[in-house]
């Protein structure tokens, strides 16, 4: 299962709806090869979930996962912030054996 924090679900719908997208938008969440160390996140909107994603839904945001990604995104939590240290979406990703200084990419 992947979750989303307060803060992230907020932000997403702030984005969907900056975006001009209805509700009928959700996120897609993907591990591809890449990044500095190894595999790399990858965050958009979809309408439609393909016939391999598993879907969760968490505090009103549907998140879709294709198969092959739940394996390393399991437990993961996608938090936002816009603090000091930059802005943006954050896996806390429980799989990763070690993150790359920007938290864009893992390894397990």
């Amino acid at each position: 299962m992947v979750t989303v924090t307060d803060i992230a679900a907020a932000k997403i719908k702030e984005l969907r709806d900056k975006e001009g997208l209805s509700a009928e938008y959700n996120v897609r969440v993907a591990v591809e090869g890449g990044g500095c160390s190894g595999l790399m996140y990858n965050l958009d909107f979809a309408s439609t979930p393909q016939t391999t994603d598993m879907v969760f839904e968490d505090k009103g945001v549907k998140i879709m996962v294709d198969k092959k990604s739940i394996l390393y995104l399991a437990g993961t939590e996608l938090d936002f912030s816009d603090g000091l240290n930059g802005k943006g979406f954050q896996f806390k990703n429980p799989n990763a054996s070690r993150t790359c200084g920007c938290g864009e990419s893992f390894a397990v």
